[in-house]
């Protein structure tokens, strides 16, 4: 989760600050410029917006690709897809990344140096394979284009809505990169996104529901986290990166239950 720009420190926008994080969190052709002075911290609040966007053209395709019976599997892997070149592959790399230097550093410095290494080794495509395809399993068993779609809106959304807290609640692991560019979001946005991303999902998937998939990406993203402290003692971009995925996959996982 490396690709971002160098911060101005003042405080965004609305406007600007939901510029920030859509050219942060997607390619877009959004021109730095054009998000006005913002810092990341400052955005953070958009982070689950932007995230139902994603997850509304990842719906968009799914729903497409079943309209002209492509089959609910092949509907999964091209929504997926979708969400992958709208996105640049950016939290699976983080994942990748991740998994390469939490199972193959031996100690803090190496694993730091694991997760800087742009190149992926073999936990970092396992990592990646195994998050495409516990994702294309819950939708294909979801099936309805409806209820799959409104999936992917809730995934993508919460999933980002709970970044902000993790940095509001971990030290960058390290003096430069995302976390410390990013700088550390104010408590008030932090609580904002996580309301903002919880609201999504209550709405997608209903109460029950909803309430059984925020708590059990909760966990998800709770445990990340703690391993991330014992492993590197906070969090970088690329652990962002994991959380995030994390946070998607578990929810598709609760939508995909019967």
């Amino acid at each position: 989760m490396s690709h971002s720009e160098g911060p101005v420190h003042r405080r965004a926008g609305f406007f600007a600050g939901f510029m920030a994080a859509t050219a942060f969190f997607t390619r877009l052709p959004v021109e730095p410029h054009a998000a006005g002075a913002w810092r990341l911290a400052d955005s953070v609040w958009a982070f689950p917006l932007v995230g139902a966007g994603i997850g509304a053209v990842a719906a968009l395709t799914f729903f497409l690709a079943q309209l002209i019976a492509l089959g609910t599997w092949l509907a999964a892997a091209l929504s997926i897809t979708a969400s992958l070149v709208l996105t640049g592959a950016l939290h699976e790399d983080g994942l990748a990344d991740t998994a390469d230097g939490f199972f193959g550093g031996r100690d803090r410095d190496e694993k730091l140096a694991i997760l800087r290494d742009s190149r992926h080794g073999t936990y970092g495509v396992l990592a990646i394979l195994l998050s495409v395809l516990l994702r294309a399993a819950a939708l294909a068993g979801i099936g309805d284009p409806i209820h799959a779609g409104l999936a992917l809106i809730a995934a993508h959304a919460a999933s980002r809505a709970a970044l902000p807290a993790v940095m509001s609640g971990l030290r960058p692991a390290r003096p430069d990169g995302l976390g410390a560019t990013a700088g550390t979001p104010r408590l008030s946005a932090a609580i904002t996104a996580a309301l903002i991303g919880s609201a999504i999902v209550l709405a997608a998937l209903g109460p029950g529901r909803g309430l059984i998939a925020l708590c059990l990406a909760g966990l998800f993203v709770l445990a990340m986290a703690l391993v991330a402290r014992r492993q590197i003692g906070g969090y970088t971009g690329d652990v962002l990166g994991s959380l995030q995925q994390l946070g998607e996959i578990a929810i598709l996982l609760a939508a995909a239950a019967r």
